[in-house]
């Protein structure tokens, strides 16, 4: 977003953009850990999460195109990848407490893009 406030020809993001990765929308895990904390009395850990990977290569598209940036992503492969995929499993979260992302992940992007506007313009 500040590359298009700025005016820049171009970002550079780190390694290929071929790592995956899995993001939660904050409504849902609100929701997530108010379930948890009604319904979940056990001292296991419980992964919270969406169920749904997504390249980081896709992602810098996804944004690019929701901010209205114009320029490149330039993908600076000296720079690592890291862990090549990150998703976990969410079953136990289902089974112990009923607990299922509900927010679509280009709904949750395009509204946290909107709401980093706001805030943006309103210096916060």
């Amino acid at each position: 977003m500040s590359a298009k406030e700025n005016g820049a020809d171009e970002v550079v993001a780190w390694g290929t953009g071929n790592a995956t990765r899995e993001f939660l929308y904050a409504d849902d895990c609100a929701e997530a850990l108010v379930l948890a904390a009604e319904r979940y009395d056990k001292s296991e850990p419980v992964n919270l999460g969406s169920g749904r990977e997504i390249a980081i290569r896709e992602l810098a598209g996804k944004i690019r195109d929701l901010v209205g940036f114009e320029g490149k992503i330039v993908w600076d492969r000296s720079k690592p990848d890291g862990q090549p995929r990150r998703c976990v499993d969410t079953s136990k979260a289902a089974e112990e407490f009923g607990f299922k992302a509900k927010t679509d992940f280009d709904v949750g992007l395009k509204r946290t893009v909107e709401w980093y506007r706001r805030n943006l313009k309103a210096g916060r």
